[in-house]
């Protein structure tokens, strides 16, 4: 995998990303636009980390820290790069981070219906977390 480059999106990169999530990832968040990844590049740089192979972005995760919780998002990895370890770097990538910045557990954001990513983050020693059931409210705008 030393063809393989993982470090933080610029901003020059945001428009790509979001293209690439409507090819890689599943499903839609209230925040998949460029104003929604603007704001997460202008308040944390180092969150969204990408995945280039010859410098084709392959892959991405949103590795976000609170100060208090380590938050993952948007692992996706292209269909066409699948099964070659590309998520597998990312979340290592992601998970050096939290601990470099004093994190302690991380929690994923998994789609229920996603059973390919169930697997995948199974694999990586993530698990459902029984007790707890995400609550949430859009705040303003549009919802999706």
């Amino acid at each position: 995998m030393s063809d393989l480059q993982i470090g933080p999106a610029s901003a020059a990169d945001l428009g790509a990303v979001l293209d690439f999530w409507q090819a890689a990832a599943e499903g839609t968040s209230i925040s998949d636009d460029l104003a929604g990844v603007e704001r997460l590049h202008e308040r944390d740089p180092q969150a969204l980390l990408l995945a280039r192979r010859d410098g084709e972005l392959v892959g991405t995760v949103i590795a976000g820290f609170d100060g208090w919780r380590c938050h993952l998002y948007r692992l996706a990895v292209h269909p066409g790069h699948r099964r070659q370890g590309i998520g597998t770097a990312l979340l290592a990538a992601a998970e050096e981070r939290f601990v470099a910045l004093g994190g302690r557990r991380a929690d994923a954001m998994v789609l229920v219906r996603n059973e390919r990513a169930h697997l995948a983050w199974e694999a990586a020693g993530y698990g459902p977390q029984d007790q707890w059931k995400r609550w949430v409210k859009p705040l303003g705008g549009p919802t999706r």
